[in-house]
């Protein structure tokens, strides 16, 4: 089912693109913020090709659910799963097949030059989570609820709670570190790439959970055909290239 829709939001968008250039849409785009760096790229390359606008909000997915539910306008979210099972939510969004964009796992940076600390396996990672000073993380983030149900399963999450220092969104997670606020950073992987920071790893595979965005249009969207070719954009081999280049893996 989902090939044979994919197939048909492609054809979509070939046939969009000519009459985009001449009567050009503005489309509102809500957004989880682990999925910000390839979806710039993507969405300028949209913008070049169909002459459409697109205007993105990030945020956690408390955020993207209030942004959902709010009343306020948009026309598709490219969110994390978790916004979706939120049933008012999902109320906001066309009863179509979700489709899932883009994945992504966990990992552990540091300051970059910092010494390694060993997260090869669960108990390494338990005792270098435990001998950490500062953690910095998005608790209110469908990677923090992933993260919350890793501490709680190796039986260190009150721990977790007293070091995590909770950040707004991920630029802030690497800028805590960069400037001492924090000793690692514990994140999405596709995010602990910055140069300033060492990647340290992805958790281990007993522990590895992965973030899942998926996409589709609001109920309420004023241009759900142009909104059908960006998803459309999105998931074709020119998008998926880019995801790919930004650390994660296509849908």
């Amino acid at each position: 089912m989902q090939i044979s829709l994919r197939s048909l939001l492609l054809c979509l968008m070939l046939v969009l693109s000519p009459v985009s250039a001449m009567q050009a849409a503005e489309l509102q785009i809500i957004a989880g913020g682990g999925i910000a760096a390839p979806l710039k790229e993507i969405v300028a390359q949209f913008e070049r090709t169909t002459g459409h606008r697109i205007v993105v909000r990030y945020g956690t997915t408390p955020e993207l659910t209030k942004m959902a539910t709010s009343g306020g306008p948009f026309d598709l979210g490219v969110v994390p799963v978790d916004v979706f099972r939120d049933a008012p939510t999902r109320k906001q969004f066309l009863p179509e097949p979700l489709l899932e964009v883009a994945r992504v796992g966990i990992g552990v940076a540091v300051l970059s030059g910092a010494p390694k600390p060993d997260i090869s396996t669960p108990e390494a990672l338990k005792q270098t989570l435990l001998k950490a000073q500062s953690i910095a993380s998005i608790p209110a983030s469908a990677t923090g609820f992933l993260l919350a149900g890793i501490y709680e399963r190796i039986g260190i999450a009150e721990e977790m709670r007293a070091k995590t220092k909770a950040q707004p969104g991920p630029a802030q997670i690497i800028e805590a570190v960069v400037k001492g606020d924090a000793d690692i950073a514990v994140f999405l992987t596709n995010v602990l790439t910055d140069p300033r920071l060492d990647m340290v790893g992805p958790f281990p595979a007993e522990l590895q959970r992965e973030v899942v965005y998926q996409a589709a249009v609001s109920v309420s969207s004023s241009e759900p055909d142009a909104a059908k070719a960006f998803i459309a954009y999105l998931m074709s081999p020119a998008g998926a290239a880019v995801i790919r280049s930004k650390g994660m893996t296509p849908g």
